[in-house]
Parts: C-alpha cells; structure tokens; sequence
C-alpha cells in the first residue's frame, strides 16, 4: 500500500525568508506574487519567486504563489498574465479565492482553494475537488468529525488545515468589519485588524457589560498536541499562518513542527514526508518565545470557551520572575528559574491593575548573583505604572534568543549511500540517495594489487566520505 505523504507548509514574506523555511523542514512554502495577494504588503517580484523555486526544488519541496484576492473585471488580464508568469518562475501552484479564475486561460498549474473560499461542508469541498482544485485549506472552525465528514466526501484533493497561528474572529473569509469601519476590505488584502482593537461593549439597558476591552480578539491556534488526530481524521497538509511573520518567527515555528510531523513519522512506517531530506536544527524550537498571544487548539476538539485574548492583542511573553525592591532608577527582580539570563536589550512586561499590559525595554541587566537581577529600564522609573513589589514580570523580547536566529540555524541535508565496485575495466561508483534515486559513473583503469590493503581501503572510506 503506497503511504501518505504528510506537507509541512510555510509563510512566507519574502524569498530569503522562504528559502529558510525549506531549510528548517517545510515542505512547501507560500508566498505572494508581484499582485493579488491577501497581504497587500507581501508582494514579491518574479525574480524573487524562481530563486525561491530553484532552491526549494532540489528537496523536492514545492512553492505555492497566493492570487487569493476578489478581483475586479479590469484586474482579469493582469492576473492571467502574472499566473504564467509565476509559473513560467517554477511555481508549483496557486492559491486562489476568485472563482472567475477558472473562466481564464491558465498556465497546467495546481490551482489551491484558499481560507476565503470558507470550506466548512463536504458539499463544498466536493465541489471544489470536482470543478479542478487539488488541494484545499478547509475552515479552522471545524471540528475533528467535521474534518473526518469532508475527507470521506474528498478523496482527489488534498485537504490543508491551520496548525498554528493568528486566529480570526470571523469565519473564514466572511469578516467584513474593516470594509465596514475603514474601506480597506480583508478580501482585497487589506485588513485593517479591526478585531484587535478595543471595544466598550453595552447590554440593552445601556450597562457597560466590558470596558475598553478587545472583545474581538482571539488567542493564536495551536495543533501542536492534535497532528496525529489531524492525520487519521484526513488532514495531509499542515499549514503555519503569517504571511507578515519575521525570519526567527518562520524558523522557529518551522523548527518545531518539522521536529513533531519526524517523530510522527518515525511512529507510522504508513506515512512519509512529502519532500526530501532530513534537517538538523541548531537550536531548540519553542513557539512560546516568540509573538503569541496564548495558545488555544480552537474547536478541533469542539468549542472551547477559553478562546479569547481579551485582555491585550499583544505579546505579553514567558514569566521571568518578580520584583522584590524597586529604587529611583532601578528595580530588581527574583528570577524563577535559576538558569534564567537577562540581557541588555531584552523587554520585560507586567500588567498594571486596570489590567491593561506595560512594558519597558531594559538598558542594562545586571547580575546580583543567585536568582537576583537589577534592571536599570530604558525609561524613568516614574513612568513604570503600577510596577511595584511583587509583580510578576514577563519578557517577550528575548536578545540571545533573537542572535541565535540571527545566525544559520538549521541545514537540510538528503542522505546518499555509496558503492565502489570493481568492474572488469575498471571502477564504478555508484550512488543511491534517500528516495531511491539512483546514478553512477564509471572509471577505466588498469588496477594494481595494493601495497597496503588495510591502508588502501580506510583512504578509501575516508575521500569517498568526504564527497
């Protein structure tokens, strides 16, 4: 029985940080085109686009171009122009929300249903797959029976789902609050984040049931703990949201999910990756230290209540320790773990007691020896509201964290086995790499007993190793 092929599919802004992706584990990146994608500010020229195809191809990892906007009648042209164009560049599909689209004269390319197209029932997604869709990322909102319904519908297309991520509060594609409060309209790329701003709410009689709070606001998704019922419900794609993410982020996150589908793989002799390649991480991957908002896995295993990140759309960060003294222009802390290191440059947050988040950035960090820190802030003390004894402190921006990103952090390498064998007019060098891809070549010679045979063969263990 052939296996399944399980895609770890990456964001990405630019093409560097694209290439990263594939280089941390993805097995498919997206990313937008010169136009018509979702993120009016991740546009990318075509010339970016092929350098990101060349590398990702040699692993055999595939890159997705978003044309995922609604399109306007005197946008058609030029949208058909740009879809051979990103082909003609190595793309392998794209992802598209207009079905006026498949009215066109398009380049033999995948076509990939976008989160706008809002896929919530097997009616839907059977449509999709019989009308020429591949492959479609179905609604987040769904649970793991709602998936299992979909893929019993579904068996030509490949489904996609969101693992990790910013959370709309809309249904899929359906928000049209921006539209509404701004003109900029989500559905043309151009999301004005309504949902992550402050709102008094009223009853009916007028009584404040919540005050400047962001009622709209939701945590970030989260499947860390639910690939393996992803799996077996029919999901085969694992899709990172954020199109707009830094370098660290991708990497990191990346990181981490290639980590969790390899131990999954390495379970179930009935799965394999979908591209070529194993990598190896230079750091610990931990999405946790970097931008979230609390992590929830949403309605996978039914709706949850704790969903919301009422309190701030921000980063509030991981739990450092608590201050035990604050001077003039000073305050020091006791840190929870005595391993922690605090560094210039790092930002240490609190919340104040109207429960509203704070936080400074530090100037410098010094060590008092044990658990005990002194921060001098990078702002006067007197600005520190509600920063007191015994609050707790948080540091979402973490410097030495961020250096490690900095630097090459992971390499992907395809593994190759090698077989010298002697031929009766000489050698032959054979090679057989991970996927079973085979090559040779052969070399004529007069061959000649060896002075040395034990020394003959480890030199040739050793310069055949270094190929």
């Amino acid at each position: 029985m052939p296996r399944k092929h399980l895609e770890l599919l990456a964001p990405a802004r630019d093409a560097a940080i694209g290439i990263e992706a594939v280089n941390h584990g993805a097995d498919a990146v997206y990313i937008g085109g010169p136009a018509f994608g979702a993120r009016d500010k991740a546009g990318n020229p075509l010339r970016e686009i092929e350098a990101l195809c060349r590398h990702a191809h040699r692993y055999g990892a595939r890159i997705f171009v978003t044309l995922n906007t609604i399109l306007r009648d005197d946008e058609l042209e030029t949208a058909r122009r740009m879809a051979w164009d990103v082909w003609r560049a190595g793309a392998d599909a794209l992802i598209v929300q207009d079905m006026g689209l498949l009215e066109l004269d398009l380049p033999p390319i995948q076509l990939h249903a976008s989160t706008q197209t809002d896929i919530r029932t097997p009616d839907k997604a059977r449509f999709l797959q019989d009308v020429g869709f591949s492959q479609m990322v179905l609604a987040r909102e769904l649970d793991l029976g709602q998936i299992q319904a979909i893929a019993a519908q579904v068996q030509d297309a490949v489904l996609e789902f969101f693992v990790h991520g910013a959370l709309c509060v809309a249904y899929s594609g359906q928000c049209y609050i921006s539209h509404a409060l701004t003109g900029r309209s989500a559905n043309r790329g151009s999301c004005s984040q309504e949902c992550r701003q402050a709102y008094t709410v009223t009853d009916g009689a007028g009584r404040i049931v919540a005050h400047e709070k962001h009622v709209l606001s939701l945590k970030d998704n989260d499947q860390s703990h639910n690939l393996l019922a992803l799996v077996d419900a029919g999901i085969r794609s694992f899709k990172i949201e954020g199109r707009y993410k830094d370098m660290a982020t991708v990497k990191n996150v990346t990181a981490h999910y290639r980590q969790l589908l390899d131990a999954l793989l390495d379970q179930r002799p009935d799965l394999a990756a979908a591209s070529s390649g194993r990598c190896r991480h230079h750091f610990t991957p931990d999405p946790q230290r970097g931008f979230n908002r609390g992590a929830t896995d949403y309605f996978v295993n039914g709706r949850q209540a704790d969903i919301g990140a009422f309190d701030s759309p921000k980063h509030a960060g991981m739990r450092v320790g608590d201050v035990v003294r604050v001077g003039l222009d000073h305050f020091d802390l006791n840190a929870t773990d005595r391993n922690t290191v605090l560094n210039n440059g790092d930002a240490l947050t609190w919340w104040d007691l109207q429960g509203e988040l704070q936080g400074v950035p530090v100037n410098v960090a010094r060590h008092l020896g044990g658990r005990g820190w002194r921060i001098e802030p990078n702002a006067p003390m007197a600005a520190m509201k509600d920063l007191k004894r015994g609050t707790a402190i948080s540091r979402n921006r973490d410097m030495a964290w961020d250096r490690l990103l900095d630097r090459p952090s992971a390499e992907r390498l395809i593994g190759v086995d090698l077989v010298l064998q002697e031929r009766d007019a000489g050698l032959r060098l054979q090679l057989t790499d991970a996927d079973g891809h085979r090559a040779h070549v052969d070399l004529a010679l007069d061959r000649q007993p060896a002075k040395d045979a034990l020394r003959a063969e480890s030199d040739l263990h050793e310069h055949l190793a270094k190929l």
